[in-house]
């Protein structure tokens, strides 16, 4: 198999380095299985009992800054803003 995936992946590999691939391969799949064993399911009550957030500030409305004097030094063009170039 990992000759087939080598050859497909236009790969040369060594009699030795197929093998030394193979083994690492079976082992990674060999973890994977370890992997797909573990519980993962969500429980809300579980997962979240330890998390504090007293220290929060409340969420207030205040007014935002006028547009008109945010792009008042921007130059336009063609309904585009002009920024000075920092790549060459």
């Amino acid at each position: 198999m990992v000759k087939y995936l080598a050859d497909l992946s236009k790969l040369e590999f060594s009699d030795e380095k197929l093998e030394e691939t193979a083994a690492q391969m079976t082992d990674i799949i060999g973890l994977m299985d370890t992997v797909k064993e573990i519980d993962v399911t969500y429980d809300a009550y579980k997962d979240n009992h330890d998390v504090f957030l007293p220290e929060l500030r409340t969420d207030s409305v205040v007014p935002s800054m006028e547009t008109d004097r945010i792009t008042s030094n921007a130059v336009s063009s063609n309904n585009c803003f002009v920024v000075p170039k920092v790549v060459e």
